[in-house]
């Protein structure tokens, strides 16, 4: 994606309502994971072409001293052994990774801390992208819904109305986007990637009575998500459900799911519509309640 301009970038400073001076707390570091490569052959795609472009990363995961840590998917369907990834994470309320040149991995995340939020680049100095960011109490990006290359980011409301900001490409976004308010309904909104097969970024959501729903993505902006379908309940064993992506590197994107005794089940994706996950396979015993957020 092109680099945007000067005043491309001015605009995108006045439409998040930022600016120029440092922010008023200490900005939280981020650094990269090793992942594996995508797996190749169309064989091992479970689904159509689309799906073999899932994106592969790290899990993150803040504990309750501030540290943030990253496991890297293992290549066997699991995650591998967790790395130190960053310091000074107290303040961050929500955070979620972002791809901002269309090659399927990461290159940073979005942080709400306090009431601004910041772009992270990984293994580099923070972006104050603006203030005013208390007014969200859910932030989280399932990819690119707006069409343009880059990742896009979705922000809550305290009213339940759903925003959508359209990414630049350089961690910057541009005015706002109103998807649809009732959106409180929900204890759990994630998704990073293609659950369906049809080339579309999707989202997943958690209501308040643990039935997990389905929202196809459209690529239009201005209604970036069809009807919602249901998945199925039973899903408030869980107290954190997320995604980052693909990992068991079959080229479809996964849901990851932490249940009330810390212990961590995966379910794979299946690239339908109509069964969207396979059954649950635990990859991680116990002990995940350590964390207080993952992205």
């Amino acid at each position: 994606m092109a680099r945007v301009s000067a005043a491309a970038l001015t605009a995108a400073l006045v439409a998040t309502g930022s600016n120029a001076v440092a922010a008023d707390t200490p900005a939280p570091s981020l650094a990269s994971a090793d992942v594996p490569a995508k797996a190749s052959g169309t064989s091992k795609f479970a689904a159509t072409a689309e799906a073999a472009y899932a994106p592969i990363n790290a899990l993150y995961a803040v504990d309750k001293n501030g540290e943030v840590w990253a496991y890297p998917p293992n290549g066997e369907g699991g995650l591998d052994t967790r790395s130190w990834a960053g310091s000074d994470w107290q303040d961050v309320r929500q955070a979620t990774q972002a791809d901002q040149d269309s090659d399927g991995l990461a290159d940073g995340a979005w942080a709400a801390v306090g009431n601004q939020l910041h772009y992270l680049p990984f293994d580099s100095d923070s972006i104050l992208v603006g203030n005013g960011w208390n007014i969200y109490n859910r932030v989280t990006s399932a990819g690119n819904l707006g069409g343009a290359g880059a990742d896009d980011l979705l922000a809550r409301d305290g009213s339940g109305v759903l925003w959508l900001y359209l990414g630049y490409g350089n961690g910057k976004l541009t005015q706002r986007y109103k998807v649809g308010s009732g959106w409180n309904t929900y204890t759990h909104i994630t998704g990073k990637g293609d659950l369906t097969g049809d080339g579309k970024d999707d989202i997943v959501a958690k209501d308040g009575s643990g039935v997990l729903w389905l929202y196809k993505g459209t690529g239009n902006y201005k209604a970036p998500f069809q009807s919602r379908t249901r998945v199925g309940g039973g899903w408030n064993t869980y107290n954190d459900v997320v995604s980052v992506g693909d990992i068991d590197i079959d080229g479809v994107t996964d849901l990851v799911a932490r249940d009330k005794n810390g212990a961590l089940y995966l379910y794979k994706g299946t690239g339908s519509a109509s069964t969207p996950f396979k059954s649950r396979v635990k990859i991680g015993s116990g002990g995940w309640n350590t964390y207080r957020l993952m992205f």
